[in-house]
């Protein structure tokens, strides 16, 4: 009598979730190096393909769907949010990951964007920052410091750029983080921690164009600035950056609002830095507005706040409605109504 056996199959390496596609981004592309945290993430959270999405708008980052071995969907320019809301509502276990560039994400997809932050569908939105339109030759996007100089501005764009992750926060969003290109450990932790909320997370990557804006985060990434110009969150630790972790983040007294201490001067401790709560949205949009030189940039989760679902409140809702339900004869005849002899 023969027994049956059943095999587990073997854990998926981040090579297994590379696509058979050529990889065609210009050559040092930070998007290269996000595609590898990327698939290091679905190795780790033990990914499967065949319930895996992954959808993008137009831009060079919308070439993602292309080089995964999952289920893709490149759609059209700033639709991706939408596309992502549908899938997700059509099957609420796929895992839906959103890919889309700082143009696609806040310019058309501005107001896409805005509706599934508030609704709180349940997928992993990446927006990809270089601080400029890459696929369309250079010109100055939303996020584009005032002043840019590019084809759609040679005299200087005139207008603020929109600070991405305290955008997300004023839609609802119930948890933004922040990573970049070039810190791959970090990112990969941060893009785990996005796939375990359940709710839209939506996480800035600081990425550089090698082409059109080459150095947009040099006085943030570069070795030589890292220590003082980021600083890295941690639920519950210490605001704390700087060599050492000698300097720190305290509030201005008398003021809502943020400044860099030095640890033994004026008789700062560290009792007198803040320590990071990240269920606290005040907080947190003071942390992502930070910006040199005389504050550092945030790095991690900012902001976890998990709240009830789209999909799953609509699902609810579905339901009680079918609850609800009467015949359609007694439907007709409900309320006000008349015969007409």
């Amino acid at each position: 009598m023969s027994q049956s056996t059943t095999l587990e199959a073997p854990a998926l390496k981040p090579k297994d979730y590379a696509s058979d596609q050529e990889v065609r981004w210009c050559p040092g592309c930070g998007d290269y190096a996000i595609l590898k945290a990327v698939q290091k993430t679905l190795a780790d959270i033990g990914a499967k393909p065949e319930n895996t999405a992954f959808i993008s708008g137009i831009g060079c980052a919308a070439r993602f769907p292309y080089y995964l071995s999952t289920y893709g969907f490149h759609t059209i320019h700033g639709r991706a949010a939408a596309l992502a809301t549908g899938a997700k509502l059509a099957n609420p276990d796929l895992d839906v990951w959103v890919v889309s560039g700082d143009g696609d994400s806040l310019s058309i997809g501005g107001n896409h964007l805005l509706h599934l932050l508030r609704r709180n569908v349940d997928v992993q939105y990446l927006m990809f920052n270089n601080r400029i339109y890459g696929l369309t030759k250079g010109q100055y996007s939303p996020t584009s410091p005032a002043g840019t100089r590019s084809p759609s501005s040679p005299s200087g764009s005139l207008e603020a750029p929109i600070h991405a992750l305290s955008w997300a926060l004023g839609c609802g969003a119930r948890f933004v983080a922040r990573g970049a290109d070039v810190q791959q450990k970090e990112l990969v932790e941060t893009l785990k921690r996005a796939h375990d909320h359940r709710g839209t997370s939506f996480v800035e990557i600081l990425q550089n164009c090698i082409v059109y804006n080459d150095g947009a985060f040099a006085n943030i990434l570069d070795k030589g600035a890292a220590q003082t110009a980021q600083i890295h969150v941690q639920h519950g630790e210490p605001l704390r950056f700087g060599p050492g972790g000698g300097r720190g983040l305290r509030l201005r007294p008398g003021k809502l609002a943020l400044e860099a201490v030095t640890l033994g001067e004026n008789g700062i401790t560290e009792a007198d830095i803040l320590r990071h709560d990240e269920t606290d949205q005040m907080l947190a949009t003071l942390l992502a507005r930070m910006e040199g030189p005389d504050l550092p940039v945030a790095f991690g989760v900012l902001y976890c706040d998990p709240a009830a679902t789209y999909e799953r409140q609509v699902r609810d809702a579905m339901t009680e409605a079918r609850q609800r339900q009467k015949p359609l004869q007694e439907a007709l005849y409900e309320g006000y109504t008349w015969e007409v002899a």
